[in-house]
C-alpha cells in the first residue's frame, strides 16, 4: 500500500470537527492532511447528476483558487456531483479530501468504481479519511455517520443538485444543525434532480450564482480576494474580451459565452493568446497564465 493507513491524533482533527458534539472518537488517514489554516467546504449532490449540475460544480470550484488562503474540497467519492468535487478541485489546483462509508483499505474502498479517483487524490496530495476499522465494508448506517464528518468539520456545505429524497438532504441538515452554512446553486423547477435543492433555497438555503457567492459565505469579502492583473495595452478588443472573462477556467464553449464575441472572433483572439503565452490550456480548460 503506497500510501499508509494511519490513525489522526485529536489535535490533528479539523477544528470545526472538534467543536461537534457528534464528532468522531477516531479518525483514521491515508495521504496528507491539509494545512491547518485551511478551510473546508462541503460539496455534496446527486450521484444522478446533469450535464449542467457537473458544468456548475466544475465553474464553482474552478473560481475558488483565488482565496487568500487554502480551500480544501470535502466530499465523499459517490458517483456523481462527489466525483465531480474532488475532479474540479484537483483540476483547479485546489486540495481535496474524502470521506469514506468504509474503512481504507484498498480492496473495500467504496464506491469500487471510484477506486481509481482515491488514487489520484492521494497522488495529488489529498487524503481520504475513515472513523471505521480499515477492513470495515460500507454498511446502510455507515453513509449518515460519514455525512456527519464532512458537514461537521466544514465552514459551509454547497448542495449542488439534489432530488426530493436525496440522501444530500442529510448532509444539509446536518451542516444546518452544526450551525454552519447552507450553500445551494438553483435548478430548473421540475426537473427531479433540482427538488430538493429547490426546496432547501425555499427554506432559507443562500442561493449562489457564482465562485463570490461562495468566498462571501466562508469570509473573503471581495477587498481579500487578489486583484484580477492588469491586461497588457496591445491587446486587440477581442483578446481584450477574453481575458477580461477568464476570471476562472472556463471551458471553450463556456468562455465564448461569457465574452459575448461570436466562435470566429473568439477562436481568432484564443490563437493569439496562446502564442503569446498569455493563456493556457489544461485538462480541457482555458485560463489565464
Amino acid at each position: 500500500m503506497p500510501f499508509p493507513i494511519r490513525v489522526l491524533g485529536r489535535d490533528e482533527f479539523p477544528e470545526l470537527l472538534r467543536e461537534v458534539p457528534d464528532r468522531p472518537k477516531k479518525l483514521s488517514i491515508r495521504g496528507q492532511l491539509p494545512p491547518r489554516e485551511s478551510i473546508y467546504l462541503c460539496v455534496v449532490g446527486s450521484r444522478k447528476t446533469t450535464p449542467y449540475g457537473r458544468r456548475q460544480c466544475a465553474s464553482l470550484i474552478a473560481g475558488l483558487s483565488r482565496a487568500p488562503v487554502p480551500i480544501v474540497i470535502a466530499s465523499g467519492l459517490a458517483m456523481g456531483i462527489d466525483a465531480e468535487a474532488h475532479l474540479a478541485a484537483m483540476d483547479a489546483g485546489l486540495k481535496t479530501v474524502a470521506l469514506m462509508p468504509s474503512g481504507l483499505d484498498d480492496k473495500i474502498l467504496y464506491p469500487s468504481s471510484n477506486r481509481a479517483l482515491a488514487q489520484q487524490i492521494l497522488k495529488k496530495g489529498g487524503a481520504l479519511i475513515s472513523e471505521n476499522p480499515n477492513d470495515f465494508v460500507a454498511m446502510l448506517h455507515s453513509f449518515a455517520q460519514r455525512n456527519r464528518i464532512m458537514a461537521g468539520m466544514s465552514k459551509a456545505t454547497l448542495v449542488v443538485e439534489a432530488g426530493e429524497k436525496s440522501g444530500t438532504l442529510i448532509t444539509a441538515r446536518l451542516a444546518l444543525d452544526y450551525n454552519r452554512e447552507v450553500l445551494c446553486v438553483p435548478h430548473d423547477l421540475g426537473r427531479e434532480s433540482g427538488l430538493g435543492v429547490n426546496r432547501l433555497l425555499r427554506e432559507g438555503a443562500t442561493l449562489v450564482r457564482d465562485s463570490d457567492d461562495i468566498l462571501d459565505a466562508l469570509g473573503f469579502p471581495p477587498d481579500s480576494r487578489p486583484e484580477q492583473m492588469a491586461l497588457p495595452s496591445d491587446l486587440t478588443p477581442a483578446e481584450a474580451a477574453v481575458l477580461t472573462a477568464l476570471t476562472e477556467p472556463l471551458v471553450r464553449d463556456e468562455l465564448i459565452e461569457t465574452s459575448e464575441l461570436s466562435a470566429q472572433e473568439a477562436n481568432i483572439a484564443l490563437s493569439s493568446l496562446l502564442i503569446r503565452g498569455l493563456i493556457l490550456e489544461r485538462l480541457g480548460k482555458i485560463e489565464r497564465a
